[in-house]
C-alpha cells in the first residue's frame, strides 16, 4: 500500500514524516507526535545541521530527509506527512504529500486563501485521503472551559465574545513572519488571527460581516503587527478579536457577556510555555492544569479585578487531543479534528479582514 487513505490502517503504529523543525516542528508537532499512542515520528525533514542534532538528541531513532522531495519516492514506508514549515509552502508540499499517497497535517494557516484550502480539501477528497489542520488552540484550557460554560448554559444567551492574543514585543524579531512580502503569508492577521477566528467559528459559527483594522506600528514593520477584527455571526453574536505584538497591558485572553452573566479569563494556556521549557505529556501525570489564582470569574454587575463573580476551574489544557483524534481518524475509529473546509471558512473572514483593513470598510460574507 503507498501512503493512509481513512480507515484502512486499523492496529498498526502510524510513521510520520515532519517537515519542518523549526518552533512549530520542535515545540508543537514533534513532542506531541511522539507521545501519541499510534504514532511514531519516523523522519524529519530539515538540512539544518542544528535542527537535526536538536531533533536527533530527543529522538534517537528518527531518520531525516534534506527536503519534502525525499519523501515522495518512499511513501509506501510513511502514513502521514505533517507540515509544519514556513506557510507559503503549507500549498505545494501539503499538494505533493497527496498526489503521493500520503494523508496529511498542516499547521495553519492551511494556506493564503479560502480557495486555495478548498482546492487541497477536494484533491484529498478525490483520493480518498485525510488532510487536517493543525488548529491547537481548540484545545486551550480557557476555551475547553468556555465551551463547557456555554454546554451548560452558564452564561444565557450569548451577545458579545471578546478574544485577545496580545503580547509586548517592541522590537521587531525578523524572519519570514514579519516579511511584508505576500507570498510569505506572514503578519499577525494570519497568524494569531487564524486561532482567534478558529475558535470563535467553532462556538458561534459561520460569520456575515466583517470588519477590520490593521497597523504597523512598530518602527521598521513590514507587516501587520497591530489587529482588530469584528465579526457578526448569523446566529446575532458579534466576536471583536486583538491580535498584536505592540501591547504594553495586556487585556483579559476572553471576556464573553450573555444574558445572564459574563465569563471573564486572564492569562495564556500553559502548554506552549511548558513544551518551549522541554516539558513532555506523559501518561499518568498532570498536563495543561494551571493555579487557582489564574482561574476565571463568572458572575454579573461587578468586575473580576475587584473579586467580583466566582472563580471557575479551569478545565486543563489537551494539545495531545488533537494528535489522538487525528490517529482515530487515520484507523476508522474517530472523526477529523479540523477539516481544511473548516480552515477556508477561517480564510474567508481573514481575506474580508484583510479587504475591510485595506478599503476602511464592512465586508459582507454569503
Amino acid at each position: 500500500m503507498t501512503g493512509t487513505s481513512t480507515g484502512t490502517t486499523t492496529g498498526r503504529t502510524l510513521r510520520v514524516a515532519l517537515v519542518g523543525y523549526g518552533l512549530a516542528g520542535s515545540v508543537f508537532h514533534a513532542p506531541l507526535i511522539a507521545a501519541t499512542e499510534g504514532l511514531t515520528l519516523d523522519t524529519v525533514v530539515t538540512s539544518n545541521p542544528e535542527r537535526r542534532a536538536q531533533a536527533r538528541a530527543e529522538f534517537p531513532e528518527v531518520r531525516f530527509a534534506a527536503t519534502p522531495d525525499e519523501l515522495w519516492a518512499r511513501a509506501d514506508e510513511l502514513d502521514l506527512v505533517v507540515i509544519a514549515s514556513p506557510n507559503k509552502t503549507h500549498v505545494p508540499v501539503a499538494t505533493a504529500a497527496l498526489e503521493a499517497g500520503l494523508a496529511v497535517v498542516v499547521d495553519k494557516p492551511v494556506a493564503g486563501t479560502a480557495a486555495e484550502a478548498r482546492e487541497l480539501a477536494a484533491l484529498a477528497d478525490s483520493r480518498g485521503l485525510f488532510l487536517s489542520v493543525f488548529q491547537n488552540r481548540r484545545w486551550d484550557n480557557d476555551f475547553l472551559t468556555l465551551r463547557k460554560l456555554l454546554a451548560d448554559g452558564e452564561l444565557g444567551e450569548i451577545r458579545r465574545f471578546e478574544s485577545r492574543f496580545e503580547r509586548w514585543r517592541p522590537q521587531l524579531k525578523g524572519g519570514w513572519r514579519e516579511s511584508g512580502d505576500p507570498a510569505e503569508i506572514g503578519g499577525l492577521l494570519y497568524d494569531l488571527g487564524s486561532h482567534v477566528v478558529d475558535q470563535a467559528l467553532t462556538l458561534f459559527g459561520p460569520a456575515t460581516l466583517v470588519y477590520a483594522e490593521s497597523d504597523l506600528r512598530r518602527p521598521g514593520a513590514e507587516t501587520d503587527d497591530d489587529t482588530f477584527i469584528a465579526v457578526t455571526h448569523a446566529n446575532g453574536v458579534r466576536s471583536h478579536f486583538y491580535a498584536s505584538a505592540v501591547t504594553p497591558q495586556l487585556g483579559p485572553r476572553f471576556r464573553v457577556l450573555g444574558s445572564e452573566a459574563g465569563y471573564v479569563k486572564y492569562g495564556l494556556d500553559p502548554q506552549e510555555a511548558a513544551l518551549r521549557d522541554g516539558e513532555r505529556p506523559t501518561p499518568g501525570t498532570a498536563w495543561g492544569q494551571e493555579p487557582e489564582d489564574l482561574w476565571g470569574r463568572v458572575g454579573a454587575g461587578d468586575s473580576p479585578l475587584t473579586d467580583g463573580g466566582t472563580p471557575v476551574p479551569t478545565l486543563p489544557g489537551d494539545y495531545p487531543a488533537y494528535y489522538t483524534a487525528v490517529a482515530a481518524a487515520l484507523h476508522g475509529t474517530g472523526d477529523n479534528p479540523v477539516t481544511a473546509y473548516e480552515a477556508a471558512a477561517a480564510l474567508d473572514v481573514l481575506e474580508a479582514a484583510r479587504k475591510s483593513a485595506r478599503e476602511g470598510v464592512a465586508v459582507k460574507l454569503s
